[in-house]
């Protein structure tokens, strides 16, 4: 599949598949995110990748950050913060890792990461794979964040949930009203 192929045809399916996919093509996915664009070539990224018995732990990490941020939240939602950890056979959380620079806002560093979330998700496409992007209120937990390593000013900018496709998802409109519009001054 070549690259504008690629960038037009890929959509977030419904349902992972839970095998893993093969290591390789992980690796090249994560390399695609490498790629991003990056001022001033800082790689203010960060890429957590969970698999295997490491998706029930973040699992865990999940249900205990909702439960500190809703102390009533009850055994059935605990149940399915938990399970968003088996949503797919590999994780990848990224972090835009943010870096106090006299020409490069923060606000370029976390775009940047977010550049390299969707390359990722084009990259898992071209290769045959599936993938969706999430955040969710954990994202933006400082006690979540901190079980992940990142500091404060870090920013969780995505979850990508990766992995072979069970459930097609289904196709949005190429240009919602509005979205592509020329301006003339």
């Amino acid at each position: 599949m070549d690259a504008l192929q690629a960038l037009l045809s890929r959509i977030s399916p419904a349902r992972l598949a839970p095998d893993e996919p093969d290591p390789v093509r992980i690796e090249q996915i994560l390399a695609a995110g490498l790629r991003a664009a990056d001022h001033g070539r800082l790689r203010p990224w960060r890429f957590l990748v969970v698999r295997g018995e490491a998706r029930h732990r973040f699992g865990e990490l999940l249900a205990d950050g909702l439960k500190s941020r809703n102390p009533e939240a009850g055994a059935e939602l605990l149940e399915a913060e938990r399970n968003k950890a088996l949503r797919a056979p590999v994780i990848v959380i990224v972090m835009a890792v943010v870096q106090d620079h006299p020409s490069i806002p923060a606000i370029e560093q976390i775009v940047s990461a977010g550049a390299a979330a969707q390359n990722m998700l084009v990259a898992a496409h071209a290769l045959g794979l599936g993938g969706f992007w999430r955040t969710g209120a954990a994202a933006y937990d400082p006690v979540f964040k901190k079980a992940l390593g990142a500091s404060e000013k870090d920013v969780i900018v995505g979850v990508l949930y990766l992995g072979n496709v069970a459930t097609a998802g289904k196709e949005s409109a190429p240009n919602p009203k509005g979205v592509v519009a020329e301006w003339n001054g």
